[in-house]
Parts: C-alpha cells; sequence; structure tokens
C-alpha cells in the first residue's frame, strides 16, 4: 500500500512538472510591417584645416650693434672731458638707431598653420522598429530594439479566465463603498 501511494505522489508529481513547461510556449507570428524610430543626435566632431601664414621677417639685432659700436667710436674721436663722454653716448644711441634701419628686416617666412574647431553634426539614428505582426488571426503593434526580420518569436502564456462577475469591486446599489 505504501509503495502505491509514493508511486501516486510522483506521478502527480511529474504532471505537475510537466504541466508548467507546456504552460509556457513558444510560437512563432508573421511580420506584416517593421518601421524604423529615426532620431536625429548631435555628434561633436573635431574639424581641422591647414593655412599658409606669411610671417615678416626679424631683425637679428646685429645691425644695431655694430651701429652702436661704430657711433660709440666716432663720438669718442669728438671733444674732450666731459663732452667727450656726451658724444661717446649721443654716438651709441645714434649709431644703434642707424645700425637697425641699415639691417632692415629679413625675407618673409611663410609657415603653415593647423586651425582646429569642434563643430556639431547631426546624424540621423535608428533608435527603435514599430513593428506589427500576425498571430492567430489578429494584428498586434509592438517596439523592439531590432528589426526583427520576416518572423518575431512569441512567448505565449496563459492566462486564468476573467471572472464572471463583471460588476466585480463594485458595491451593490444603495450601500456605501468601503475603503
Amino acid at each position: 500500500m505504501k509503495n502505491t501511494s509514493i508511486q501516486k505522489t510522483c506521478i502527480v508529481g511529474l504532471i505537475a512538472v510537466l504541466g508548467t513547461f507546456a504552460v509556457q510556449a513558444q510560437e512563432v507570428g508573421k511580420v506584416i510591417s517593421s518601421t524604423p524610430i529615426i532620431q536625429q543626435v548631435a555628434v561633436p566632431r573635431q574639424v581641422c584645416n591647414n593655412q599658409q601664414v606669411v610671417i615678416d621677417g626679424q631683425k637679428s639685432g646685429a645691425g644695431a650693434a655694430m651701429g652702436a659700436i661704430a657711433g660709440g667710436a666716432i663720438g669718442n674721436q669728438i671733444g674732450n672731458g666731459s663732452g667727450r663722454a656726451l658724444a661717446t653716448m649721443a654716438g651709441i644711441f645714434g649709431g644703434a638707431i642707424m645700425g637697425d634701419k641699415i639691417e632692415g628686416p629679413s625675407a618673409p617666412e611663410v609657415r603653415h598653420v593647423q586651425n582646429c574647431s569642434q563643430q556639431m553634426f547631426y546624424e540621423n539614428r535608428t533608435m527603435a522598429y514599430n513593428v506589427v505582426y500576425e498571430y492567430a488571426g489578429k494584428q498586434y503593434t509592438v517596439q523592439m530594439p531590432q528589426d526583427p526580420g520576416p518572423t518575431v518569436r512569441l512567448q505565449i502564456t496563459p492566462m486564468a479566465p476573467a471572472p464572471a462577475n463583471a460588476g466585480y469591486g463594485v458595491p451593490p446599489a444603495g450601500s456605501a463603498p468601503r475603503y
């Protein structure tokens, strides 16, 4: 007797386990349309361009130095005592100015300069798909992250039937609601 009750319990348990597997079934729906949902997205990009820039030649300062030496030597030849010192100073300053003007600028220099800036570009990106599919003679709409292709896999889970009392939760007429 004991052996039979254990067998019945095992069979009932096995049926219950198999029943739960049968409750959820994989089905396939036919895709009728799949429409991409497109959104404009701002994307920053670095944009660079190269330009040729002409830079004036710079003086080396050698003309001013040579002029100051020559002017100082000539000024030192003029006058006596404190007048000689004053003439030497004037010769140094005058010679430096004259030497700088005589030297003049060197040849202009051409340099390549790269200018870069961040610019916003707008791209159209597919964010999701609105999918219309047919299953068991009815059409359904769902939003999906990818295009499903010609079919969509469905997971069917049965639900308990709705209660027969359509007024469930509604108090009978003439009675006060309870909260």
